[in-house]
């Protein structure tokens, strides 16, 4: 049973290289490219006290999600998985209904921000794939920059039912200290509709290895004041995270830069908003 305090990372993944779908994961990032699995990550979990986690996808397949679903099952502390759906195939509500049958099926993503369109997410996806979506109470990651923010809005007018959370806060150029247009895209995406979310995730891997607080906090402040504390919800981004920090430093800078917070608020960001969002 998930509680409504508990604890819940809401964006992590597990993966295996010698699966051969992860185009993006090559030999060249030692730091990553190895097995990540639940034993890995369950010593950070103790750490953190974080009880349960998302997993999202990281290779646009469906043999990963595949993968991700069979972790699932025997995994407690995976709460949702969150897979890949080719919304542009006439497959796609074929495939959505198989999945929909494991119970831990929470979402699709599209891998916005590797598509070579930046538009793709405004005319590429099926109707009857977005509608499955919604008529089955599914969710959809967005893996976006502040360019693909004009597309994302037409996409999320034409589907005001569909449950989306941005993924990373729409990941800012905090490395190149760029604000703008970043900040602008996400006061409209959070004005927009009450069913866009956003992920306090990824930051440290937009930034310079081991931001300090002073760094990051513009950027979660921005987050807070335009999407408030019932439209937040805390992820770790691990094991990416391990290129720029580390699970617990960042856990623990995102505690701090939340403190302000009433409790309860607090408790959101760091598990009942993910609860609530992906139906866990």
């Amino acid at each position: 049973m998930i509680k409504a305090k508990m604890s819940i990372d809401a964006h992590q993944h597990y993966w295996d290289p010698a699966r051969g779908d992860y185009g993006w994961l090559k030999p060249e990032l030692k730091t990553l490219y190895r097995v990540f699995d639940p034993e890995d990550l369950a010593p950070l979990r103790q750490v953190t006290d974080v009880r349960r986690t998302v997993v999202v996808q990281a290779a646009p397949t469906v043999d990963e999600t595949r993968y991700l679903l069979d972790l699932a099952r025997s995994e407690d502390s995976i709460a949702g998985v969150v897979g890949w759906v080719p919304l542009d195939s006439p497959d796609a509500p074929a495939i959505i209904d198989e999945f929909v049958h494991e119970p831990k099926f929470k979402g699709v993503r599209p891998m916005l921000q590797d598509l070579t369109d930046d538009t793709w997410i405004e005319h590429a996806p099926r109707e009857q794939a977005i509608e499955r979506l919604i008529d089955l109470d599914l969710a959809l990651d967005a893996l976006i920059f502040a360019r693909h923010v004009p597309s994302l809005i037409k996409f999320a007018k034409r589907y005001p039912k569909l449950r989306i959370v941005i993924d990373h806060g729409g990941k800012p150029a905090i490395r190149d200290g760029v604000w703008k247009p970043w900040a602008d895209g996400i006061a409209q995406l959070a004005e927009l509709s009450q069913n866009i979310h956003c992920k306090i995730s990824g930051l440290v891997t937009e930034a310079a290895p081991n931001p300090s607080d002073e760094i990051l906090k513009p950027y979660v402040t921005h987050l807070i004041e335009q999407f408030g504390s019932q439209r937040l919800m805390w992820g770790s981004d691990w094991p990416v995270l391990n290129l720029n920090g580390s699970y617990t430093d960042w856990h623990a800078t995102a505690k701090r830069l939340t403190a302000h917070l009433e409790k309860t608020e607090q408790e959101a960001i760091f598990g009942a908003n993910a609860r609530a969002f992906y139906r866990l």
